[in-house]
């Protein structure tokens, strides 16, 4: 297992590609009003645009602006999840495609979202 992602909600997503772009000299990977990826040497860092309203708390795929969310690569996704299963972890999103990966996500005992993908090949 590795740590493949971490995805920061973000209330405006110019100004935050501005700052990680110009100010932390991130190199930009690619850059659209909803999603923004930076080409790091580690884990990819990624822009979600948000509401950035406390209301969205309980969605998993809008959080208030100022939240991050880990994302890790498993060599199995279906044989992690039935061991989430098994160990009573919280699962707010079966396995699915969606952004090119197959992806699922659990709650950690504190209610952050963890998002988990099948290794992809090739990276």
């Amino acid at each position: 297992m590795r740590v493949s992602y971490a995805i920061v909600f973000v209330s405006d997503m110019k100004r935050s590609v501005a700052f990680y772009r110009d100010v932390l000299g991130m190199p930009l990977r690619f850059e659209s009003p909803g999603w923004t990826e930076f080409a790091t040497d580690g884990a990819t860092v990624a822009l979600h645009a948000s509401e950035g309203s406390a209301s969205n708390e309980g969605d998993p795929d809008h959080l208030p602006a100022g939240r991050c969310r880990p994302g890790l690569s498993v060599p199995d996704l279906d044989a992690f999840h039935k061991r989430m299963l098994e160990q009573k972890v919280t699962c707010v999103q079966q396995p699915k495609d969606m952004f090119g990966a197959r992806i699922a996500q659990y709650l950690d005992p504190d209610g952050l979202a963890i998002s988990v993908s099948d290794e992809r090949r090739g990276r």
